[in-house]
């Protein structure tokens, strides 16, 4: 199963290294669009190769998935964070009960120590 991981793992970086280098071209990414950059005088822009692009906006995908994921499984980790909390609670309540209630271990005692009536 080890040697399927790294097969796969060295092939998805082989495919991503030669989408890489198919897509150096250098591309420009605007902050605005031309007209409103002359309009207000904010004309931010910065040169980077096409497969920078194309791989952060990948990973910018996947983190922005994993913070809504683990926003919406707020309310199940709370539960069961609660429900940890009781059962702990519940367990030593039992303890306690266990110990005020003890039973004699022996037959002996326990016919020795049995109440008169």
């Amino acid at each position: 199963m080890r040697y399927l991981r790294y097969l796969f793992l060295a092939v998805l970086a082989l495919s991503l290294l030669t989408v890489a280098m198919a897509n150096r071209a250098p591309v420009q990414i605007k902050a605005l669009p031309d007209d409103i950059a002359a309009f207000t005088g904010l004309a931010w822009q910065l040169e980077l190769p096409l497969f920078l692009v194309i791989f952060g906006g990948m990973i910018a995908g996947l983190l922005i998935g994993f913070v809504w994921e683990w926003l919406r499984e707020r309310k199940h980790r709370s539960a069961a964070s609660r429900q940890s909390r009781e059962v702990t609670r519940l367990e030593r309540e039992l303890a306690v009960m266990k110990d005020s209630v003890s039973v004699p271990k022996d037959d002996v005692l326990a016919i020795l120590e049995k109440p008169k009536a």
